[in-house]
């Protein structure tokens, strides 16, 4: 089967446009890199045509609710919009594990993606995944006060993002499912432990205080608001096992 990948160049895009060729798929990668915009809309008829999936893993770097709630609206909405008009049979969107828990900053535009997706005219899977591995590097590099980095306290179980393209990749050949059951790590970690690992798997040591951050987001992952349920599907490779993959 025929499937575009929106977002198939970044992190998870990439993995899941990897999985579906190793399972005989023909993925196309979908970013403004290959001609298509999806603020805009711009070359998203031409590449839907003849579509038989696509899955939305496309993603803005904001913390401000107004600034994510925008592009997800107008991006997925273009996205929906042009996959209808092309016929395309199925919809698959990666979400975030407990944002209707934590409705705030840039969960509470991909609370408001997900709802462009379940009023779409076209059949439908979304899957929320916990937080990357990744996650932890983002943090270090963007985390500071001043020149100090800091690690921020938090309750995650997170994920590979190689497991997340995988199983996206396995809803996207499958039937629609309306809403899949949840997917995350294998084990609950402390995220500002977290972050010292990386930064001293980088060779980035130093003093790396934790903090307990801000906001109403931030307070919400410290309470484990972010943690899957009991049902969730739980994938197996461990932040200790990512951090010695490292290069």
């Amino acid at each position: 089967m025929r499937v575009v990948v929106a977002g198939g160049t970044g992190v998870v895009g990439s993995r899941v446009v990897e999985a579906l060729r190793a399972d005989g798929h023909d993925a196309v990668p979908l970013s403004r890199r290959t001609g298509v915009d999806l603020t805009t809309g711009e070359g998203l008829d031409a590449a839907l045509g003849g579509v038989d999936a696509v899955v939305d893993v496309a993603n803005v770097t904001t913390l401000s609710a107004e600034a994510a709630i925008r592009f997800f609206e107008t991006a997925t909405g273009n996205l929906v919009a042009a996959a209808a008009r092309a016929g395309v049979s199925h919809l698959v969107l990666l979400s975030i594990v407990g944002i209707d828990r934590m409705p705030h900053d840039y969960y509470a535009g991909k609370l408001a993606q997900e709802r462009v997706v379940e009023a779409a005219d076209v059949p439908w899977t979304i899957l929320r995944a916990t937080q990357f591995h990744e996650f932890a590097g983002q943090l270090f590099d963007r985390a500071k006060l001043g020149p100090l980095h800091v690690a921020p306290r938090g309750r995650v179980q997170p994920i590979a993002a190689r497991d997340v393209g995988a199983h996206l990749a396995t809803l996207a050949a499958g039937a629609p499912q309306g809403r899949a059951a949840d997917l995350a790590g294998p084990r609950e970690e402390a995220l500002d432990e977290m972050v010292k690992a990386y930064a001293r798997r980088t060779g980035r040591g130093g003093w790396i205080p934790s903090v307990s951050l801000p906001g109403a987001q931030m307070k919400a992952m410290r309470a484990g608001l972010a943690l899957p349920g009991s049902a969730a599907v739980l994938a197996t490779q461990t932040f200790a096992d990512w951090l010695r993959e490292l290069g």
